[in-house]
């Protein structure tokens, strides 16, 4: 499993758009700042995802996401969390299920995650170019977007594999 938080605020940079080449296309744009964090994980090899979608991002978060993660586990099986080494990621007072190893990234080094490379692409598909209305738009917006990445499979499975862990 590889997790990563990814933040939705109504704040955002606006995306990149095809367009008729001298057309001025229109997007949405928020200058709101209210946020919510997604706390995600995928499991490559199965196609699987966990995910939390929280207000805040610290270490209590995190314990709650280590706690969804390992709910999703299979009885016998063990998860290796690849994660980078954010605060909240590596404080002492994480709480580490039995199931869950977590192997931190080296710093500085995005591109050995994929999850962002799966937030790239809930971006792309889902979460940019949008107006929320309220806090709750926000938080709702955020676990359509995960449910629909839970229903493709195949797209996590292929986003998420990286050569370096197939001996994982």
């Amino acid at each position: 499993m590889r997790r990563m938080p990814r933040r939705l605020r109504q704040l955002k940079k606006l995306p990149r758009r095809w367009a008729k080449r001298g057309s001025r296309p229109s997007a949405p744009h928020d200058q709101r700042t209210r946020s919510a964090y997604i706390f995600g994980a995928i499991c490559p090899r199965h196609g699987k995802a966990a995910a939390l979608v929280m207000p805040w991002c610290d270490t209590h978060a995190m314990n709650q996401h280590l706690i969804e993660i390992s709910r999703n586990v299979a009885d016998d099986g063990h998860s290796i969390l690849i994660m980078d080494q954010a605060g909240w990621h590596m404080s002492n007072n994480l709480i580490v299920p039995e199931n869950i190893t977590i192997l931190p990234l080296p710093p500085k080094s995005p591109e050995l995650n994929p999850v962002e490379n799966i937030w790239q692409f809930m971006r792309d598909n889902w979460l940019s170019n949008r107006v929320f209305k309220s806090y709750e738009d926000i938080v709702d917006h955020c676990c359509y977007a995960w449910r629909k990445l839970q229903q493709r499979p195949w797209n996590i499975m292929s986003i998420g594999r990286r050569q370096w862990t197939h001996g994982f």
